[in-house]
């Protein structure tokens, strides 16, 4: 039997939801899918509480699951406890839907078990891909002729479509979990599933998808998986209007998505939220380590770690958080080693493998980095960060072809990320195509610079081509926009910045604006002598009776706040490369 969804978006009937999301959760419990009935559980808690009439009834029993229950019963028990083998062995020949697929599903968990027990027994966990379960081809002989004959419900198809994507059959699994989505609805597993498939957009507007409200939380998941963050939590907060506004896992995807468009304090504050309200949990706690971790919050992070060792010591997550917590205190050995027992608990543990490849690189160790960002990629192929740090890896060994191709990849998947524009740039620049590079500079600008240095760089390759008028505009620019953010001006570029303009001003004949940024320059022991140097050199000038030039035009003028004598700023249209992306 099929359990049917609303039609898509459609939340006017909420109690409908609720027992579809309670029938679903029990019939993914009795098939040993723990992480789809504890979805849809969690969803049902953040609905109001049904009637006793109103409460579903369990699933009809057909004669075949009546032949197989005592055999069901007994397997299942097994399964619980982990003994796959021995519950496979009781269920063979049973036909019906749930125990057929209890058979198949033990037999699966029994070769993922013993490749698991073999990697952890023989191999370093930079490994682990060259270890496989047996197991698999078997299943996809059995089940193909299962799906032909027409003979496969859901459940089935989601177990199919699993086994098509761990040898490698992406195409064929997209259809299968389409196929299942279409059959049921409401089993969370196979969407999720879907997710790890779908690459970027385009897929997702071939797919042919049930028009049922469970889409909604598959667009939403999806959107914040493809960096689509604004999409995404439209999405969310069109769901939390319709009625979801207790759910923990929504408010848990929100903080996800605020972390990865950088949108820290928002983050951290929707997370402090969130542990006030399951104070247990530890999904996504290493993504607010991360956060914590980016912040300098060490007082945070060291009571995080505690908290989740108490509560949880053997988790993946707990281990990540434990590992950011040492990474943090610079112990770089003790951090990568927490990574390690991460992946020990789970090798497709995507987080871990990137954590562990920025640890080997702090330690230097690059051949490690690469290996270790090279497993994040195969788990999954949207982690920029793997491919960034990839790209870091080689340019610290001096190999600009490859740097610039992983450099690519992570602007691929976060366009409007600054920091991938100005590695790009670096990249160019490297490789002496000085038009590429002036485009990424600009570019890194214009999307919002968010370490202030795309500016400088651009700045500094007009210095190189010898276009001074442009490389005192971006100078300027750089300045104003120091200024006006109200950061200390301890930054490192901009002395480099007064220095170069007071010398672009001096060549200009302009002496107040001359004079007024060799002052500035005072203000910098690395420019200290040369602003005193100029300052002279501008006195005597004017005793000499030199006068400021009139005739040459300088393009703008030291910005009024900075300026000793309050030049007026006059602004400027910027350099026309705006719409030119890389």
């Amino acid at each position: 039997m099929a359990v049917a969804g609303l039609c898509g978006g459609d939340f006017s009937d909420l109690r409908e939801v609720k027992k579809q999301l309670l029938c679903v959760a029990e019939r993914s419990r009795e098939r040993g899918l723990q992480h789809s009935g504890k979805w849809a559980s969690e969803l049902a808690f953040a609905l109001d509480p049904l009637p006793l009439s109103e409460l579903p009834p369990p699933p009809a029993l057909t004669e075949e699951d009546a032949r197989d229950l005592d055999a069901y019963t007994l397997a299942k028990s097994y399964f619980d406890l982990k003994e796959y083998d021995r519950a496979a062995y009781f269920l063979r020949g049973c036909k019906s839907q749930k125990a057929y697929f209890l058979y198949m599903y033990s037999r699966y968990l029994s070769g993922e078990k013993k490749k698991d027990d073999e990697t952890v027994d023989s191999l370093g966990p930079l490994e682990k891909g060259q270890v496989k379960n047996e197991a698999l081809r078997e299943l996809r002989v059995e089940l193909s002729k299962k799906h032909k004959a027409r003979e496969l419900d859901g459940f089935g198809l989601y177990l199919y479509g699993v086994v098509l994507r761990k040898l490698d059959l992406g195409k064929e699994a997209i259809d299968v979990f389409v196929e299942a989505t279409h059959v049921l609805p409401l089993h969370w597993g196979a969407w999720l599933e879907l997710c790890n498939l779908i690459t970027d957009k385009e897929m997702l507007k071939f797919l042919s998808l049930p028009d049922t409200w469970m889409k909604e939380f598959f667009l939403a998941h999806i959107y914040t998986e493809l960096q689509l963050i604004e999409e995404a939590l439209q999405k969310y907060q069109s769901l939390i209007d319709a009625g979801f506004s207790k759910s923990t896992y929504i408010i848990s995807q929100i903080a996800v998505a605020y972390h990865n468009i950088r949108d820290i304090d928002k983050a951290l504050s929707i997370f402090n939220e969130l542990r006030k309200q399951d104070p247990y949990r530890i999904e996504n706690m290493d993504t607010f380590s991360n956060l914590l971790y980016v912040r300098s919050m060490k007082p945070e992070l060291s009571y995080l770690a505690h908290n989740l060792c108490e509560i949880d010591k053997y988790r993946v997550e707990t281990c990540c958080v434990i590992g950011n917590y040492y990474s943090l205190r610079s112990q770089h050995e003790k951090a990568a080693l927490y990574f390690q027992r991460a992946l020990k608990l789970n090798p497709r543990y995507l987080g871990a493998w990137t954590l562990m490849g920025h640890e080997y690189m702090e330690m230097k160790n690059t051949s490690a980095a690469i290996q270790a960002y090279r497993h994040a990629i195969e788990v999954n192929k949207r982690d920029y960060r793997a491919w960034y740090g990839l790209g870091q890896t080689y340019e610290i060994l001096k190999m600009p072809f490859y740097c610039l191709y992983y450099y690519r990849r992570a602007h691929q998947l976060r366009p409007n990320d600054s920091r991938m524009l100005v590695a790009l740039g670096e990249c160019y620049e490297k490789l002496n195509q000085l038009v590429e590079a002036k485009k990424c500079y600009w570019r890194a600008y214009a999307v919002g610079d968010v370490e202030k240095m795309a500016l400088v760089k651009l700045a500094k390759l007009h210095e190189q081509l010898n276009e001074s008028e442009q490389a005192a505009q971006c100078y300027i620019k750089y300045i104003q926009d120091i200024y006006s953010c109200g950061e200390i001006v301890e930054h490192l570029e901009v002395s480099t910045a007064f220095r170069y303009l007071a010398q672009y001003y001096f060549k200009c004949k302009l002496w107040d604006e001359a004079s007024a940024c060799a002052q500035k320059c005072c203000a910098f022991n690395d420019t200290r002598e040369e602003g005193k140097a100029l300052l002279r050199q501008i006195l005597q000038l004017r005793n000499q009776g030199e006068t400021s030039s009139t005739d040459i035009a300088a393009p703008f003028f030291l910005p009024a706040s900075l300026s000793a004598n309050n030049t007026p700023t006059r602004r400027v249209s910027p350099l026309n490369l705006s719409s030119v992306t890389p």
